[in-house]
This record gives C-alpha cells, structure tokens and sequence, in this order.
C-alpha cells in the first residue's frame, strides 16, 4: 500500500509479535494476582499504575537520548529486548510484588523504545501518510493483542496449562519479534545531533516546543486524568460474573475492532484532520465508559467491549500522529517522549484513583470519572481546533 515503507510494515510485525505476547498476559495476570495471590484490588490498580508511571518517565528520558544521540535503532532493540526478558519472571511469583517487578522491567523496556521507535515511524513515511503509518502500526500491534488472549484461552482451557507455564511461553513469541527487529529495520538518518546542556524535560525550556503542541498535551491530558487501565474492564465484566474464558473473549473482540479499524481511522485523520478524528474517538469511549458505570447485563457489556475498539483505532494513532505534525524532525522524539510520558503519570494517577474508588466507594464511580474527563477533553479539543 502506498506510504507502507518496508521500514514500516517491519516495525508493525515486530509490535504484533510482542503484543501476543504481552496480551497472552494483560488478561491473566488480574486473575493470577486476585485469585492465586490473593491481591486487593488496591494492589491491581497501584501494579498497573505504576508499571504505566515507570513506562513514561523513561518514555520522556528515552526520546531524550534519542534526539541527543541521533540514533534510534538501538533504543528499539534494547527496550524490546527487555521486555522479553521479563516475561519468564512471573512464572516465579510468590507474591505481588514479584508481579510488580516484573511489570516494571517489561515498562522499562516500553519507555525506552516507544518514544525512538515512533519518531523511526514518522521518519520511515512521508508526512502526508503519517495517520496511516501510525494507524497500520496500531493495527498490527492490536492484531497481536487479539490473537495473544486466544493463545492464551487455547493453552490454559485445551491444553490445560497452569498459568505459570504460559507465563514462560509467552517469551517465544517476545524473543522472535527482537529477531525480526534486529535483522530486517534499518536506521533512518536524524541529522547532527543539537547541543543540548543537560537533562532538563520541561515544557518552557524544551527549545522547538510549540505553543500547539503544549496545548494538545494540555487538553489531551484532561481525557487521560480519567483513563485508568483496562483491567477494570476486566474485573468488571468478572463481577458481573464473566467466567475467565469469556472475560479473555470479551476482551479479544475489543482488540479485533480495533485492529480493523486502525488503519483506515488514521487514513481518515490525513484526509479530514487530526482533531476531528480524535474527537470522535474520544466521544465513544465517553459513552462505552458511562455504559460499564450503570450496566450490570452480561450481553450489553459484550457490546460495549466491542464498541471500546472504535476507540483505540481513533485515538491512539492519531495522536502519535499530531505530535508527529506538531514537531520537528530533529526534537519529534522528545515530543513523542514528553506526550506519551505525561499521558502515563496522569494514566497512573487514574489507576490508583480507580482503584481506591473500585475498592472504597463503588465499582461503577471509576467509569463515571473516566467518562466526564473524555467529555470535558472533547470540549477543550474543539474549541482549540476552531480557533486555530
């Protein structure tokens, strides 16, 4: 397809890979945590925000380097490494906090790369093909996670593996990924490195920051405040009384809308615009959101797992994409690192919010908060747009 370079169709199966290995775990490892070492919900949404907190941090420090360094292949192979090597480690677990650790090394390796690897994304198309070269990546990534759950559904209720033993077999597909990486993506060229004196990451003194990409990290911020993980949906679908294969399924079918649509949702933002595909985005998971706060029906919670799916292929991409047009060549690696980075300590926030509500107050406040920070990041979104 036209603006696919084979940079780009390459680095898609590299994320695909990974992501069966890493969705052969998301949906497990709540059950793991609850029902085998019998972890709080507290603890779910404190392990979850952390991991996420830890991933954006190091998001910010690793476009940092790579701006610094002008490189950012290495960045992409380190981080997609370690994240393999982190997989076999819960098969040790005794505790939760052997979980998180394990979380934490696997989002150590997902904030050193992300940030390199998107702006080796932007930089592998050309700028008018940027929506669909995020998009097809997303869909490729959310390809994995749909097949990942399924693999995970075969070994654990057909072949009848302990959870540790699919902890371990989820390294394969981790460890063929970092091969595919290694030997099939080239090293774009950055330019010469900008003397930059220090580390400093803030906003103000970031040097070829617009005021725009402030903005847009400002009013998106709004919707993440909102966004914890979606393990919620998880233990929310278990709490209506999803058996674990159907839980597995429910979120399988989110991940297949997704990946289908991802691609032709970023296609969409080249041709109508950022903002508004964005928006839209946004508008469904306030809706989905508010549905799992009032819902207590199994067969309307299968529907708003798969409407879910709208949302991801409309937002995440997208924005990937805007930050990409936001910035510049030399400094797009930082801004990737700045955004996603920012996205994730207001994402762990969200977490231990949802967490502390789920556990404290009522199951179905979390939602209702997450659905209100979607709306008000809508309004925010489009008066912005308009004005510009």
């Amino acid at each position: 397809m036209k603006g696919l370079s084979k940079n780009v169709v390459f680095l898609g199966i590299v994320s695909g890979l990974t992501d069966i290995s890493s969705e052969m775990l998301y949906p497990v490892v709540p059950i793991f945590l609850t029902s085998v070492l019998h972890a709080p919900m507290t603890v779910v949404g404190f392990i979850e925000g952390a991991a996420e907190a830890t991933a954006s941090l190091l998001k910010m420090a690793g476009g940092w380097w790579s701006d610094r360094v002008s490189k950012r292949k290495p960045f992409v192979v380190f981080g997609y490494g370690l994240s393999a090597l982190s997989k076999p480690i819960l098969a040790l677990a005794l505790t939760w906090h052997w979980v998180l650790f394990s979380r934490f090394l696997d989002r150590v390796g997902k904030g050193v790369r992300t940030s390199a690897r998107d702006a080796l994304l932007s930089s592998s198309a050309g700028q008018e093909h940027w929506g669909l070269a995020f998009g097809f990546h997303r869909a490729m990534d959310t390809a994995g996670a749909a097949l990942g759950p399924l693999i995970a559904v075969f070994l654990l209720s057909v072949l009848h593996w302990g959870y540790r033993a699919v902890f371990v077999g989820a390294f394969v597909p981790a460890a063929l990924g970092v091969l595919v990486l290694a030997l099939f993506v080239r090293e774009k060229s950055v330019g010469i490195p900008r003397p930059i004196p220090g580390m400093n990451l803030s906003l103000n003194q970031l040097e070829g920051l617009s005021s725009n990409f402030k903005r847009f990290t400002l009013f998106y911020g709004i919707f993440a405040l909102g966004n914890s993980s979606d393990v919620f949906l998880l233990m929310k679908a278990k709490q209506i009384g999803f058996s674990t294969t159907h839980m597995i399924l429910a979120y399988v079918g989110y991940n297949i809308v997704y990946a289908l649509c991802a691609t032709p949702a970023g296609w969409i933002s080249d041709r109508l615009g950022r903002i508004r595909t964005l928006v839209f985005g946004l508008l469904v998971f306030a809706v989905v959101y508010l549905g799992f706060a009032v819902t207590f029906s199994k067969a309307a919670l299968w529907v708003l797992f798969a409407v879910y799916g709208f949302y991801g292929a409309f937002t995440e991409g997208v924005a990937k994409a805007s930050i990409a047009d936001l910035s510049g060549s030399q400094n797009r690696a930082t801004a990737m690192g700045i955004f996603q980075g920012t996205m994730g300590i207001l994402a762990f926030f969200a977490s231990v919010l949802a967490g502390w509500l789920w556990t404290h107050v009522s199951s179905s406040v979390p939602f209702f908060v997450g659905s209100a920070c979607a709306g008000l990041s809508c309004i925010f979104l489009t008066v912005w747009n308009r004005g510009k």
